[in-house]
C-alpha cells in the first residue's frame, strides 16, 4: 500500500477478529498464543482470532521455554446474576400477563437447553427462537412455538405483537428477529435481556439481567418456583391452539398429494424430516432454504439444527458438513444447498472424498438465484439477471436456459450422485443416503413458488430499502408499501 508498507493480505482479517496479532519475532508467538486461547475461552469476549505468521519468521529456529508447552486448563466463567438485577427481572416475570422467550444463540453456547426447558415447564411461559437458537427445545416441548421474526412462524409473531415482557435468553436482537423494529407492538411491552454481554443486555432498554445464561436461568427459576408463578391458563390455551393450527400448515406443506411429480422445497425438507431422528444434523446457511427451515423444520434435538446466517453466508454448507461430520463422526450429517450456493465453494467435495468422510449433500436445484430473485421482485426489481438463461437479443436474461448439470458437476469430484426426479424417487434417494458410509449427494430439481404453492409466506417483516424515485410500476408500489411499515418502527426507548 502506498500510504502503509507494512499492510499485508492479512490485514483483512481485523474487522472480522476479536483478536489480532502480526508475529514479527518468533518468541512474540509466547503472548500472542496466551491472549488467542483467552479470548477464545471468554465468553464475552469470544470470537475469531487470527494469528498472521509470515513465512520468513515460520523458518526460523528458537529456543522455546519448556514452560509454554505445560498443559493448562482454561475455565470458561460462568457468572451468576446480579442479586439486585435478579429481584427487578422476578418482579418484571411476576408483573407480566402475556411474557414471551426469545431464546438465542447464548442458549446454546452456555448449554442451558436443559434449564431454558425447566424454566418454560416451570412458568409456562412460551418460547421463540432466533435461527442461532433454534433447538433450544425440542419442537414438541409444549412451550416451544418455533421460530421468531421475518423467518418465524405465525404462532411466534403473533405472541411477539402481544407480548408485554419479552424475556431474551442469549439473543442479539438482530433486525430478523425484532422485523426491524415492527415485530413487538404492545404500547406497555418491557424487555428483559439475560446476557453475559452487557452490551446486549441493554439492548432496547431493556432490563439488564448480565449472567451466564445457564445460571441465570437456574436462579431466575428458583425464584419463581418459590413464588409458585406461573402464567395463567387462558394464555397457555391461546399459543397452545395456535401452535397446533400451524402445524397443521406445516403439514400441508410438506404432504405430497402426487409422490409421482416434481417436488417443492417444502416437500424436500418434508421428506428429510420425515426420515431423520435426532441424531442426525442438518447443516444450511444461505437462499430461501434458511427462511423454510426456520419456519418449518422440526428440531429434535438441541444440535441437529446448525446454520450460519451471518450476511447470508453461501458456499459455507459443504465445507461446515464436513467439520461437523470430523466433530461427530458417528452422526449422519446434511449439508442442504441450493443450485447458487453450491455454485460459491463445491471444492470441499474432493476433501470429502479423499479423506472418506461420509457427508450428505441435498442439492435442490431451482435453476437459478430464487431467493434474491424474489427479493428483488419485492421491491420492484422484477427478478433482474437471477435466473440461469442465455442472454436474448434483446439483452435481457429471457433466453433459453443454461445447460448447467450440476449433479455431473458433483460426480466428477468424485461424489455418489443419486438423482431422484418425483417424491418417490427421492424418499429412496435419501432413505439410501442416510445409510451410506462414503459421501454422498442426492440431486433433486424442484418445482418453485411461482408454478406451485410453496412454504408459508413471511410472517413480519424486513426493512430492504426501496428507492424513493422511480418510474417503474412495480418499484413505486413497492415503495408505498415500505413506507407503511417503516412508520410501524418503534425505538422501544
Amino acid at each position: 500500500m502506498p500510504y502503509a508498507g507494512d499492510v499485508s493480505v492479512n490485514d483483512t482479517l481485523r474487522p472480522v477478529s476479536r483478536y489480532f496479532d502480526r508475529v514479527t519475532r518468533p518468541e512474540a508467538l509466547i503472548p500472542a498464543a496466551l491472549q488467542a486461547v483467552r479470548v477464545l475461552t471468554d465468553p464475552v469476549d469470544t470470537g475469531a482470532v487470527t494469528l498472521a505468521l509470515p513465512q520468513d519468521v515460520q523458518a526460523e529456529a528458537y529456543d522455546w521455554p519448556e514452560e509454554f508447552f505445560t498443559a493448562r486448563v482454561w475455565t470458561v466463567r460462568r457468572p451468576g446474576a446480579d442479586p439486585a438485577e435478579l429481584a427487578e427481572a422476578v418482579r418484571a416475570v411476576r408483573e407480566a400477563r402475556r411474557p414471551l422467550v426469545v431464546a438465542g444463540g447464548g442458549v446454546h453456547h452456555s448449554r442451558a437447553e436443559e434449564a431454558l426447558a425447566e424454566f418454560a415447564a416451570t412458568t409456562r411461559i412460551p418460547v421463540a427462537s432466533t435461527q442461532a437458537g433454534k433447538g433450544s427445545l425440542r419442537y414438541d416441548h409444549p412451550q416451544d412455538v418455533g421460530g421468531i421474526g421475518h423467518t418465524g412462524t405465525a404462532t411466534a409473531d403473533e405472541l411477539a405483537r402481544t407480548a408485554d415482557l419479552v424475556i431474551g435468553v442469549g439473543t442479539r436482537y438482530t433486525d430478523f428477529t425484532t422485523a426491524s423494529g415492527t415485530l413487538f407492538e404492545h404500547p406497555d411491552v418491557r424487555f428483559l435481556n439475560l446476557n453475559i454481554a452487557p452490551f446486549d443486555g441493554h439492548k432496547l432498554a431493556g432490563l439488564p439481567l448480565v449472567a451466564d445464561a445457564r445460571s441465570g436461568l437456574e436462579e431466575l427459576t428458583e425464584r419463581l418456583r418459590m413464588h409458585g408463578h406461573t402464567v395463567a391458563g387462558s394464555y397457555v390455551t391461546e399459543y397452545t391452539e395456535d401452535k397446533e393450527r400451524w402445524e397443521h400448515r406445516v403439514d400441508a406443506c410438506f404432504e405430497a398429494g402426487e409422490i409421482d411429480a416434481r417436488p417443492t422445497q417444502p416437500q424436500v425438507i418434508g421428506a428429510l424430516d420425515a426420515l431423520v431422528d435426532e441424531s442426525d444434523i442438518i447443516v444450511n446457511a444461505a437462499g430461501s432454504l434458511p427462511g423454510d427451515l426456520h419456519k418449518l423444520w422440526r428440531a429434535r434435538s438441541h444440535d441437529q439444527y446448525h446454520l450460519e446466517y451471518g450476511y447470508s453466508c453461501m458456499g459455507y454448507e459443504i465445507p461446515a458438513a464436513l467439520g461437523v461430520k470430523l466433530a461427530a463422526p458417528e452422526r449422519n450429517v446434511w449439508a442442504l444447498v441450493g443450485d447458487g450456493t453450491y455454485l460459491m465453494m463445491p471444492s470441499e467435495i474432493v476433501t470429502a472424498v479423499q479423506e472418506g468422510v461420509a457427508i450428505k449433500v441435498l442439492l435442490v436445484q431451482n435453476h437459478g438465484y430464487a431467493s434474491i430473485g424474489g427479493l428483488s421482485e419485492s421491491v420492484g426489481g422484477e427478478r433482474f439477471g437471477t435466473a440461469y438463461r442465455f442472454t436474448s437479443d434483446d439483452g435481457t436474461f429471457t433466453g433459453a436456459p443454461l445447460p448447467v448439470d450440476l449433479a455431473a458437476n458433483a460426480a466428477s469430484l468424485g461424489m455418489r450422485v443419486l438423482r431422484a426426479k418425483t417424491v418417490r424417487d427421492l424418499r429412496a434417494a435419501l432413505a439410501e443416503a442416510r445409510t451410506a458410509d462414503t459421501p454422498t449427494c442426492v440431486y433433486v430439481e424442484t418445482e418453485t413458488s411461482d408454478t406451485v404453492s410453496g412454504a408459508p409466506p413471511a410472517q413480519a417483516w424486513w426493512d430492504v430499502p426501496v428507492a424513493e424515485t422511480a418510474t417503474r410500476t412495480s418499484a413505486v408500489t413497492a415503495r408505498e408499501r415500505y413506507e407503511r411499515h417503516v412508520s410501524t418502527r418503534r425505538r422501544h426507548l
